[in-house]
């Protein structure tokens, strides 16, 4: 697995050869210069002689060196914006990627999943990857590029000393591959631990309300610490395994110039190289077992960026809703829905509906009614098309809704649910949401139709009022006036209400009943209600139990039954 999303990581980096190019050339260039001055110091060191010292030549080799570390510097400059570059569009494309693949997800995947854990994926995941592509590229390259340099430059000068570094740099290696094999699987855990911390946070602040009203927080608090506690000891295990690296390799390190430093000095004493060589060398030796420290120290970072990107390409990698764009629009909609042996189930362990039949004639009027849990909003769904059926279909204009473009298919439908939804933006935007191009005109006549205008004219601006996707300081009936404000002004020939008034007043559902009523006039309306007398006046009523229809007639006909219905009725009006 890590292999493959090394793969993918080398795939997404391919996108930017020419400035992959660029950063290797300007590594190599940098790491070469910055080898080239320990010579130009042993070749000084060479010229102190017993006859004396010549500063001229001297100054020359400094003033080389000098100009060299410049060049190097700014080298390392150019070097380090570059990468950063590589890195964040690197990142920028795999959180676009990630992004779009959401919006393109069936719902049934977002509902199965904590939206923290998404929301971690694509913030928390895509910084933690950038962060360790960073440092590899920033480390990594150039700590390689060092040492396969500097062994060689140790080579040229005396291979007899270069090969005692090269024995001893498997150790280095060892570390390295152990810290690798045991920190990924901690970085893995804690990936997944952080996502759950976030999908916790997330859940508490949306419904902040909700935890005060029903004395959660203590619970609440309590569900955090033991999140926030497995997050602490495996941030731990996996911060001390890594950090083991650097003092381990230090003492191999340690090891190396040792003995670099005792085969040296026997050399010189025999000969075979000068003191100004040994001094080079002895640079090498250094700089050949930093990168060592640096690379052993990337790789715990670089663990937890493929962790990350695993996490990140999985989401990418989810298989998208169905393309329905060869599939015909539906057009012409004047409110037949038919459903035709429809069975479904969220779990294949857990049947809902079953066998359900369903037959409405343009500007009917269809309540669902029945228990919680007995399937109302899941025919609702399925009649939006958010999921689909198992088995059996539902057709609109005796168009299978499977086989239309799913678009067309919600563009027919006005849905107002119990639920408000707004988004970020002006009042005047989020009536408009499903008729961009409405006039004033239009939003006013449409505000006024629903009694939405008087409250909404005493806002700071107006329809100009910016508010949140919480609504800021309206009310829930406010908001959800907003939200009937909006199917008002769109008109769709069918509508689909969801205890469309249940945050309204009495009287303001009074007014919103009849505005209602011009509105679903020759318009086929599923209206999902829990307060029976909201329905009483439906063309059909269908009572649902355990996902099936065990009743189906107007309100009088129902009650004259004396069945479920009848029961549900009574149990409301009795006294």
């Amino acid at each position: 697995m890590k292999k493959s999303t090394l793969m993918r990581v080398a795939k997404v980096l391919g996108r930017s050869r020419a400035l992959l190019a660029c950063s290797m050339i300007l590594a190599a260039s940098s790491v070469l210069l910055s080898l080239y001055v320990p010579i130009l110091f042993g070749d000084a060191i060479d010229r102190i002689t017993e006859e004396g010292i010549d500063f001229g030549i001297i100054f020359g080799f400094l003033l080389r060196a000098g100009v060299i570390a410049a060049i190097t510097a700014l080298l390392q400059w150019a070097m380090g914006i570059i990468n950063n570059r590589i890195t964040f569009e690197t990142v920028r494309t795999v959180r676009k990627q990630a992004f779009d693949n959401i919006e393109r997800l069936p719902l049934k995947y977002i509902d199965r999943h904590a939206h923290g854990d998404l929301l971690s994926r694509v913030i928390s995941d895509a910084d933690q990857f950038a962060d360790g592509l960073l440092m590899g590229f920033s480390q990594f390259f150039t700590g390689v590029m060092t040492i396969f340099t500097t062994l060689g430059f140790m080579l040229w000068i005396n291979p007899k000393v270069a090969a005692v570094a090269a024995l001893l740099t498997p150790l280095s290696i060892f570390v390295a591959r152990f810290v690798a094999k045991n920190t990924h699987s901690l970085f893995k855990t804690q990936s997944e631990i952080r996502g759950s911390q976030t999908a916790l946070i997330d859940e508490t602040v949306g419904g902040a309300k909700v935890v005060a009203a029903y004395g959660y927080r203590e619970r609440s608090r309590e569900r955090f610490r033991k999140i926030n506690r497995e997050l602490e000891i495996t941030t731990r295990k996996a911060i001390f395994i890594s950090s083991l690296v650097n003092p381990t390799t230090r003492f191999v390190n340690a090891l190396v110039y040792a003995a670099v430093c005792l085969v040296g000095a026997m050399t010189v004493i025999s000969g075979g190289m000068t003191v100004g060589m040994l001094s080079a060398i002895l640079s090498y030796a250094t700089q050949y077992a930093k990168p060592f420290n640096e690379i052993s120290g990337v790789i715990a970072e670089l663990q937890n960026a493929l962790v990350c990107a695993k996490r990140l390409f999985e989401l990418i990698d989810e298989p998208a809703e169905p393309s329905d764009e060869n599939l015909p629009e539906l057009s012409g909609i004047s409110g037949n829905v038919e459903a035709e042996n429809v069975r479904f189930s969220y779990t294949e362990d857990k049947p809902l509906i079953r066998n359900f039949n369903l037959k409405v004639s343009p500007g009917q009027r269809v309540a669902i009614v029945g228990p919680t849990g007995c399937g109302k909003t899941t025919l609702i769904n399925l009649l939006m098309r958010f999921y689909d059926v198992d088995s059996g279909r539902i057709s609109v204009e005796g168009e299978n809704i499977a086989e239309i473009k799913r678009s067309s298919l919600r563009r027919g439908y006005g849905m107002v649910l119990q639920d408000t939804w707004l988004r970020t933006g002006t009042v005047r935007d989020n009536i408009t949401f499903g008729k961009p191009d409405a006039t004033d005109d239009e939003v006013l006549a449409a505000a006024k139709a629903t009694h939405a205008h008087s409250f909404i004219k005493r806002l700071p601006n107006g329809y100009d009022t910016v508010i949140g996707e919480d609504g800021g300081n309206l009310s829930a009936g406010q908001k959800q006036l907003l939200c009937i404000t909006r199917v008002m002004l769109s008109a769709p020939p069918m509508l689909i209400l969801d205890e469309a008034t249940s945050s309204i007043d009495t009287k303001t559902e009074l007014r919103v009943q009849r505005a209602f009523e011009k509105l679903m006039k020759g318009k086929t309306s599923f209206i999902v209600a829990h307060r029976l007398s909201t329905i009483m006046t439906a063309d059909v009523i269908l009572v649902m139990r355990d996902g099936n229809i065990i009743e189906q007639g107007t309100h009088d006909e129902l009650m004259s039954k004396n069945g479920f219905y009848a029961e549900l009725y009574n149990s409301q009006f009795a006294h």
